[in-house]
């Protein structure tokens, strides 16, 4: 979880130097139990993003500065710069009612820019309303996320991907985005690799929470506007079964 209440490390975001070494630092967060999945590093020019798994499906972000070597800890204080990075803090509350998303750009970059966002948006998914509504779901997805530049990184808390993609497969049948989806995360989850991230670009053509204004995810729900049509999914997926193929 990003920022609200409940996250294991009891902290969203936390900044560090690099004197002590990587090894010291996933020792710090990581427990025994959690190595079994192993983390994996997305490098950028400007930025590198390493996955850590924690718990049964959580994600954790080790940040780095690539210029600076200077580091943060995503989903274990409060937004600031990571040496050059610029951390940008985003509102999105409806999972919880203190839901945050990061997003990290690097001032005249032309590299990606990325976001994390927890329990909110997820590949092809979104979190639950626990302490929100379709209306606040709706502005943080589509009036919040989906307006940052198509080609921003999307590092999100939880590996349902395959899941999920399952639930857009049921909701849009004749999607080929979808279905090249599923097919490329069943790859590598089968693999022991993860599935993240995605691009904002990309959850508009499979993610159903983010296509909630498009004439096919609305008629399979039977609403006309957008905002009922993000409530009637919500609900349907909370009672989906997920099929085994």
């Amino acid at each position: 979880m990003v920022g609200g209440g409940g996250s294991w490390l009891g902290a969203a975001f936390l900044s560090l130097g690099l004197r002590t070494g990587l090894p010291h630092l996933r020792a710090s967060f990581l427990h025994t139990e959690f190595e079994r999945r192993p983390s994996k590093v997305i490098s950028q020019a400007n930025m590198k993003v390493e996955l850590l798994p924690a718990l049964t499906d959580n994600y954790m972000y080790l940040l780095i500065d690539e210029e600076t070597k200077q580091a943060a800890i995503v989903d274990p204080v409060q937004p600031q710069k990571v040496g050059s990075l610029h951390v940008k803090c985003l509102a999105t509350p409806c999972h919880t009612s203190g839901h945050i998303c990061y997003f990290v750009t690097k001032p005249n970059s032309s590299e990606p820019p990325a976001v994390f966002t927890g329990d909110t948006l997820f590949v092809s998914g979104c979190g639950k309303f626990f302490e929100g509504t379709s209306e606040e779901m709706y502005r943080a997805l589509i009036e919040i996320l989906g307006r940052l530049p198509p080609e921003t990184r999307v590092y999100c808390g939880h590996e349902y991907t395959i899941n999920n993609l399952k639930f857009a497969r049921h909701v849009e049948p004749s999607n080929g985005a979808i279905q090249r989806k599923l097919s490329w995360a069943k790859a590598k989850y089968d693999g022991g690799e993860p599935t993240i991230p995605s691009t904002i670009g990309e959850e508009f053509t499979y993610n159903p929470f983010m296509r909630v204004r498009e004439p096919a995810v609305q008629q399979h729900v039977k609403e006309t506007d957008p905002i009922r049509t993000m409530g009637a999914l919500r609900k349907e997926k909370d009672n989906f079964k997920v099929p085994k193929d």
